[in-house]
């Protein structure tokens, strides 16, 4: 298998976690675009008996770490951006590897460069700072009655109120007439056939509102060929990754990068 062929299939979700931790589209890709730029400088890098994912996900946080300069002078991003320092950058990554990538703590310790011992500190830091954020009003858009239980049980043990759930593109509409969310969460695929993105097509045109996007089908949302949402969750999912997601969609504050279809 050629280095391309290995390293393709990791891309998608090394480009979601780059928007997550970013927090911007266009700063997570560019990035990703250095790090494939530092790989093919030196292919050995990544060599046939590394994990392979691992290897390119650490290179991308040593890339990532070193940077001094900003890539988006947008001033929402900028603003999004002091939110986000709340959180040191070592443990927003430990949080993200392991709750949103799902790698384990040997994996988390050889891709951020730390010892093993100190993952679970980092963690609990990068906890506490959530802790701290602000109760917002969430509205989930969720078909599945059980994951939609699930949801709200996790939102509400956050602290955050459940202020509507909708199973349609048009309950979806109707809950957000009735109370206006400061936070979305939202499948893809509703009860009706309809589409949780043009379900939130619609809020957007309306309110400005962060979105988190928690699909099964991640592959038809991390395409390239369009911008893309900043938050994405892979069902089935971890509560840790719905947490860390709320968060860093909450610290954004901004719904204009979340999806454009």
């Amino acid at each position: 298998m050629s280095l391309a062929e290995s390293l393709k299939p990791h891309l998608p979700y090394l480009r979601r976690y780059a928007r997550a931790l970013t927090g911007s589209q266009k700063s997570g890709d560019a990035f990703v675009k250095a790090t494939l730029e530092a790989i093919i400088a030196d292919p050995s890098s990544v060599s046939e008996d590394d994990n392979v994912r691992v290897r390119l996900y650490r290179i991308f946080s040593g890339i990532w770490e070193s940077a001094n300069v900003r890539v988006n002078d947008d001033p929402d991003e900028n603003t999004a951006q002091s939110h986000l320092n709340a959180i040191p950058p070592i443990s927003r990554q430990v949080l993200l590897l392991t709750a949103l990538e799902g790698f384990s703590i040997s994996e988390v310790a050889k891709i951020a460069d730390v010892g093993e011992s100190s993952i679970n500190g980092l963690l609990e830091d990068a906890i506490s700072e959530i802790d701290k954020e602000i109760r917002s009003d969430v509205l989930i858009i969720e078909d599945e009655v059980l994951i939609s239980m699930e949801l709200q049980q996790i939102v509400s043990g956050l602290g955050h109120n459940v202020c509507g759930t909708a199973t349609t593109h048009k309950g979806a509409l109707d809950a957000v007439a009735k109370a206006k969310p400061s936070l979305v969460l939202a499948d893809i695929q509703l009860a009706d056939g309809s589409s949780g993105i043009d379900a939130v097509k619609d809020i957007l045109e309306k309110i400005s509102v962060p979105v988190i996007f928690i699909t099964a089908f991640p592959e038809r949302l991390l395409t390239g060929e369009r911008p893309e949402p900043t938050f994405l969750i892979t069902k089935p999912f971890q509560p840790n990754a719905i947490r860390a997601a709320i968060s860093q969609a909450l610290f954004f504050s901004t719904a204009k990068e979340n999806v454009q279809a």
